[in-house]
């Protein structure tokens, strides 16, 4: 059965030719063309992977990646977007989304991205398979449930935040440096810095640390990277 991409963006000249050009490559596309539109399609069609550009009409691509990411939705989210600064590139993947193309760019380049996002997203799907549980100290998650709660409280953490937690729990008092952290978390594809890591370390913080500014699990090893605990 072919992987079924929703395309979300307010151009038709732009859905017109990614939607060809997927076609040709054995996709089954949908579109929506604004940000209420991408929602509903999103409950109607299922898609496996999500093409989303950051300016819509009605609702931001933001905020559709942030209400879909507020639901636990794990889909696979690509985001669009016509600017170049820094700044919306981080944002974007602050709330959620797994990669960004700044336009213009090549729709073999788009095309090697999905086919890279879904081949991580299933094996991902195999891994959540069979229940794994990780603890440290009262910080506890649970792989399967998709759920993290600290000091007995349970705390709703991005699908990014969730799996550098994993990642630094899986192997207590290790250090990883950023660009171990980047590779796993957002695949070998991601064309972003190390900035990124960090920006996500921080607000991974905010949710789980008493003190953010003086951390009881996430520890920054200066000049390296992150561990669990001291």
């Amino acid at each position: 059965m072919a992987d079924k991409i929703l395309l979300v963006d307010d151009e038709e000249s732009i859905v017109e030719s990614i939607e060809y050009a997927l076609n040709q490559e054995g996709f089954e596309v949908v579109s929506a063309h604004n940000g209420q539109e991408a929602l509903q399609k999103v409950q109607l069609e299922k898609p496996n992977l999500i093409v989303l550009d950051l300016m819509l009409p009605e609702l931001s691509g933001l905020e559709v990646c942030r209400i879909l990411r507020r639901e636990r939705n794990e889909i696979p989210i690509i985001m669009l977007t016509a600017k170049g600064e820094e700044i919306d590139r981080v944002i974007g993947l602050e709330v959620g989304a797994d990669d960004y193309l700044v336009k213009p760019f090549s729709l073999r380049e788009l095309i090697a991205r999905i086919r890279a996002l879904l081949r991580r997203s299933k094996i991902a799907d195999t891994d959540d398979a069979a229940p794994q549980m990780h603890q440290y100290e009262d910080l506890e998650m649970n792989l399967t449930e998709h759920k993290v709660t600290v000091r007995g409280k349970q705390v709703e953490l991005s699908p990014k935040e969730f799996k550098i937690l994993a990642m630094l729990m899986s192997a207590p008092n290790k250090v990883f440096s950023r660009e171990e952290l980047l590779e796993q978390v957002w695949g070998l594809d991601f064309y972003g810095d190390t900035k990124t890591v960090d920006v996500h370390i921080r607000w991974l913080r905010e949710k789980i640390e008493k003190d953010p500014s003086n951390p009881q699990y996430v520890q920054t090893v200066r000049g390296f990277g992150y561990r669990l605990g001291g």
